[in-house]
C-alpha cells in the first residue's frame, strides 16, 4: 500500500469566473474541496471556502478570506466550527464585534455561553447588559442574575427594572 501523502497530488481543477476551485476525492469516498475567489482584498481572497482534509498534508485548511467559511475559519466575516473574525459564527465564535455560536464572543455576543463586552444573551450571559438564564453584567436579566442592578427570580433592583424596560425588544414583557 503505498502513502498518498508522498506522491503527487492531481487535484480536479475548475476555472469559473469567480474563482478557481480545487477538488481531490479519496478512495474511501470522503473529499476536499477548496474555493478561492479572484477577487482580492488587502491580499486576503473575498470569498475563501474549505471542506475536507487537505491531501498533501492530511490536514483542514484554515479558510481565510474576507468572507471564510471552512471548518475552521478566518476571516472579517468567519463561519466555522471555529470561527474568529470581525463577525463570527459557529460552535467556537470569537467575533470581534458580534459572535453568535455554543461558545461566543464579542462586544455583542449571543449563544448558549456568550461573553460580550457591551451585550451578551445566552444560557450564561456576560458583559456590560446580560440577559440569559444565567446573567453576570452591570445591568442583569435573568433566573440567576450577578451584578450592580439586577432583575432575576430573587431580586427586582429599580434601576434594573426601569432599564430592562426602556429596552424596545424586552420592555414589553417586563411586569
Amino acid at each position: 500500500m503505498s502513502n498518498i501523502l508522498l506522491e503527487e497530488v492531481e487535484y480536479k481543477i475548475e476555472r469559473t469566473k469567480f474563482g478557481l476551485w480545487r477538488r481531490y476525492g479519496y478512495e474511501n469516498g470522503s473529499s476536499f474541496h477548496e474555493f478561492r475567489s479572484h477577487n482580492m482584498i488587502c491580499g486576503l481572497p473575498l470569498v475563501h471556502y474549505t471542506y475536507g482534509k487537505n491531501p498533501e498534508t492530511g490536514r483542514r485548511i484554515v479558510a481565510m478570506g474576507i468572507i471564510a467559511i471552512g471548518k475552521l475559519a478566518c476571516g472579517v466575516v468567519a463561519i466555522g466550527h471555529a470561527s474568529f473574525g470581525v463577525l463570527a459564527f459557529g460552535q467556537l465564535a470569537l467575533g470581534i464585534f458580534f459572535g453568535l455560536g455554543q461558545l461566543s464572543t464579542g462586544l455583542a455576543a449571543v449563544g448558549q455561553a456568550a461573553i460580550a463586552g457591551i451585550f451578551g444573551f445566552g444560557q450564561l450571559a456576560a458583559g456590560y447588559i446580560a440577559i440569559g438564564q444565567f446573567a453576570i453584567g452591570k445591568y442583569a436579566l435573568g433566573q440567576m442574575g450577578f451584578g450592580k442592578f439586577v432583575l432575576s427570580m430573587k431580586l427586582a433592583d429599580p434601576q434594573a427594572v426601569e432599564f430592562f424596560k426602556s429596552l424596545p425588544f424586552i420592555g414589553n414583557f417586563i411586569p
